[in-house]
């Protein structure tokens, strides 16, 4: 059921209307809130501290006159997302994009098409310096933010009324920034600029994970990339983090005992278990 938080007193500070979507009874009514809204702002609360992928926890957002703020512990079927987030015709606009489209894209499957991250408008605004969100917020809204629940604990139900007020801030004010920043941006003749940079960023929030760290790696060596894409997939069947498989400084060790001659032993130190390096070595010796 969806719970309408105007009774908190959350939505009088620029008239938006707060709803915590937490059923799937109500995907008709998030379908309606979107459907005829050309400008949706975005964002996410996740953990990504002990798995592969980012753990999503709540979905926020923002149109012309209300603020949704999705539970995905809860509602977990929201493929109906997909059409309306990645519709070319609608501009969805985010701060530090990269971060939000990897999550919405390892959670939900979401490739965002047409977005504006009003991050890289403000650097492009403000002279080269990357600001915060709270910064812009005070700069083009005159709101200064409580961050008290920037490091709150995401994945813990029930989400609290402060944590309810911070998420919902987090959108609030991302359509009126754009449209302030899109007016100077114009000015400027830079809006396309800030468009393409925009997209760039989506880009590399949609890759597969590994593909971005594969790009550390400057050896052309087909071991050393066998054994990157080992790890990686030892990390995603156990849905840790690939450092708690090994870290990146043991690389040149197992490449060393690779060159020496294979000995288990030696693995075994680094690894410190018996089926990691029995399959390991199994790869190794593909090589």
């Amino acid at each position: 059921m969806i719970s309408i938080l105007k009774k908190l007193g959350f939505n009088l500070t620029n008239k938006k209307k707060i709803y915590l979507v937490e059923s799937e009874k109500d995907e008709d009514f998030v379908k309606i809130s979107l459907e005829e809204e050309k400008y949706i702002g975005i964002d996410t609360e996740f953990n990504w501290r002990n798995t592969y992928y980012p753990e999503l926890s709540l979905l926020q957002i923002s149109t012309s006159d209300k603020i949704l703020l999705i539970d995905c512990l809860k509602y977990k079927k929201l493929e109906f997302l997909n059409s309306t987030l990645e519709n070319k015709e609608k501009t969805i606009i985010m701060h530090s994009s990269r971060s939000d489209t990897t999550v919405l894209n390892t959670n939900l499957k979401i490739k965002l098409k047409n977005c504006f991250d009003i991050q890289i408008a403000e650097k492009f605004i403000n002279g080269g310096e990357i600001k915060n969100y709270g910064y812009i917020v005070a700069k083009y809204c005159g709101y200064k933010l409580d961050k008290s629940e920037t490091n709150s604990n995401w994945l813990k139900r029930p989400i609290t009324k402060s944590q309810i007020s911070y998420a919902a801030n987090d959108v609030k004010f991302l359509i009126d920034i754009y449209k302030k920043q899109k007016k100077i941006l114009e000015k400027m003749n830079l809006f396309l600029k800030v468009k393409e940079l925009t997209k760039k960023e989506v880009f590399l929030g949609s890759q597969d994970l590994y593909i971005s760290r594969l790009r550390k790696f400057k050896s052309q060596r087909k071991v050393e990339k066998d054994l990157f894409m080992w790890r990686e997939n030892a990390a995603i069947e156990k849905n840790i983090p690939p450092s708690f498989i090994f870290k990146d400084k043991h690389f040149k060790q197992i490449l060393k005992i690779y060159d020496d001659g294979i000995s288990k032993q030696r693995i075994f130190n680094l690894l410190k278990n018996e089926d990691l390096v029995n399959d390991l070595i199994k790869t190794l010796k593909q090589c």
